[in-house]
This record gives C-alpha cells, structure tokens and sequence, in this order.
C-alpha cells in the first residue's frame, strides 16, 4: 500500500472541514444544471479556488456520469519534476481531502508506467501542487468509490502530448471498466475581461475541435496563458483517438465576474467531450 498525499491547499481553495466542504459542493452541483449526467471519454475542468472557479467546474461534474476510473492530467504549477520523462504519476496510495481517501488505481498506474516512458513515479511533483486536488470533491460527492490515475505534466510540446495520448488511448481501449480521461486547467490568466474572453474563445474553439496541436500552437502563437494547455491537448488527443468527434463547452466564466474587478481576470471554461 503506497502512501496518502496530504492535502496541500485545504482550506484556502476550498473549505478545509468536512460537513463545510461536502455542503459547498453540493450547493455548486445544484447549480450545474438539472441535465441527467452523460457518459464522456475526456473533460476539461478548472481548477482555482471555488469561489471563483467552482461553478464552472460544478456545470461538468453535475453532467458528467463519473466512472470507477478517473485520470487526472494537470499542469506542474511548483517547476518541481523528478520524472525523467516530465509525466509525474503517484503510483500508488491515496490522496486525501476532508471528505477522506481517494484511492489510487494501482494497476492502471502500473499499466501506465509500462505503456508510455514519458510516465514515472514522482511524488514530489505532487507534493504542493494543486490542480488535482481541487477536483477531487467533486468526484467524491459524485462517486464515492471512485479512483484515480493523478498525472502533473512539466512540459508543454505537441510531441510529448501526442504520444502520452496514444499510451492512454491504448489502455482506456482495453480497460475493463470506463475510464474518464480528466484535464485540469484554468484559461487566459491576468488581462483584461474583454482580452481574455476574446483569447479563451480562442482556446475554447481549439478545445471542441479536438484539436491538440492546434491548441498549442494558438497558445503560442496569440499568448494565450491557458496553464493547462498541455494536459488539455492530450486528453482531446485521446479522446479522438477513443472516437470522440466533438467537445461541447457547458460553462464558461472569468475572476471578474466574482470580484467586479474586470482588469485582470482568469478565465474558467468546462468542456464536456463524449
């Protein structure tokens, strides 16, 4: 039995007790929308505090039917990677929140590990990063057996994208249970609300279209400081290889709308890809 991650940001992205916390988010998931939840191969969901993100990330937990198997790609916010390969997995163990242990699924780790050497154990890449945390107590109050496969990438290239997709297209294919491919990442970060509504469209479009490289490439190309590109490129790469033709976006929202403050807003999208 490996060891449980503690909890990095408890209590400051979200409420740090439980009957505080579980209250939260059953109060964002009543606000996602009464949609009966669907099936879908990969997600996009954000990842700030939930006084400002939580909304948007409620619209695609209350739609989304959480599987047995959920694997989380986020982006390396700390620049602390020991994976040879810059694909930070925690192999094994649990993470905990206030609502208790997340288990991780082992032997799809280990399948992980054997399938893609961009992948290796690495716990201290994990160790202050936030952007898995964050979502899991949403996948706790909707799926309380669920388990997951926590991933923190440290670069951004199409080549390294690609070929992590095709590895989790691969396993996915071939898991006995449904498996949902999630991308933790917020958009456009510190411009105005009119700029980055205008660049998250941008990526948002990109995003639908299931278009990795494209993605990256507009990030690149009109500046768009979307921190989970990377993650987000390869789960639609591997959802297209899964079938998928088409992501929809359920919500979309910025900082300003919460603070008032529209001269420096981060923006929030959720995507749904089925």
């Amino acid at each position: 039995m490996g060891a449980a991650r503690a909890p990095a940001v408890s209590g400051r992205f979200y409420p740090g007790t439980p009957a505080e916390l579980e209250r939260a988010v059953r109060d964002l998931l009543a606000s996602g929308g009464a949609a009966p939840p669907l099936a879908a191969r990969a997600a996009v969901a954000p990842h700030a505090g939930y006084v400002y993100s939580g909304l948007t990330a409620a619209h695609v937990f209350a739609r989304v039917e959480v599987p047995p198997v959920v694997v989380i790609l986020a982006p390396n916010h700390t620049g602390v990677c020991r994976a040879r390969g810059g694909v930070s997995l925690w192999e094994a163990g649990a993470f905990r929140t206030p609502l208790g242990d997340v288990p991780v699924d082992e032997g799809f780790a280990r399948a992980l590990l054997e399938a893609s050497p961009l992948v290796g154990p690495d716990h201290a890449a994990h160790d202050g990063e936030h952007a898995v945390e964050v979502e899991l107590p949403f996948l706790q109050v909707r799926r309380a057996d669920v388990r997951i496969v926590p991933l923190v990438l440290a670069w951004d290239a199409w080549e390294g994208c690609s070929q992590l997709a095709e590895a989790l297209a691969r396993l996915v294919a071939r898991w006995p249970e449904p498996v949902l491919l999630l991308a933790s990442s917020d958009l456009n970060h510190y411009e105005p609300a009119t700029t980055s509504e205008r660049k998250d469209r941008r990526a948002l479009d990109a995003v639908s279209a299931l278009d990795g490289a494209e993605l990256l490439a507009r990030c690149r190309r009109e500046r768009i400081s979307m921190c989970g590109r990377a993650p987000a490129a390869t789960a639609i790469a591997a959802a297209r290889l899964l079938g998928a033709a088409r992501g929809e976006v359920v919500h979309y929202s910025h900082s300003g709308l919460v603070t008032g403050d529209d001269d420096a807003v981060v923006g929030y999208g959720g995507v749904l890809i089925p």
